[in-house]
């Protein structure tokens, strides 16, 4: 069993910056993929940033430029840098990790952009 669980989210002004966090419990954190989604009031869950093992990472075009992903093995967490901040990025965020083919997702951490 994996525990996912995100922290960071808030109130922050367009513009602005927020990091939020990811930490999974158990085993093999550094074997797998690391994810953060978000979804919107009224909208679909989409995939705003994913990082490898290796450490390669992906991106939605709506966040290129102004997020960056990245993990610490060693404290089994993963990170989202947010910048440049605007109020469509207003959402919960998700983490997933998984263990073969089973997902895991943390709870949600809102963002919310606005002035």
């Amino acid at each position: 069993q994996v525990q996912v669980v995100e922290s960071g989210g808030g109130l922050v002004q367009p513009g602005g910056s927020l990091r939020l966090s990811c930490a999974a419990s158990g085993s093999f954190f550094s074997l797998y993929p690391m994810n953060w989604y978000r979804q919107a009031p009224g909208k679909q869950r989409e995939l705003v940033a994913s990082i490898t093992s290796a450490g390669t990472r992906n991106y939605a075009d709506s966040v290129k430029g102004r997020f960056t992903i990245s993990r610490d093995n060693a404290k089994n967490t993963a990170y989202l840098q947010m910048s440049s901040l605007k109020p469509e990025d207003t959402a919960v965020y998700y983490c997933k990790t998984n263990r073969g083919p089973r997902e895991y997702w943390g709870q949600g951490t809102q963002v919310t952009v606005s002035s």
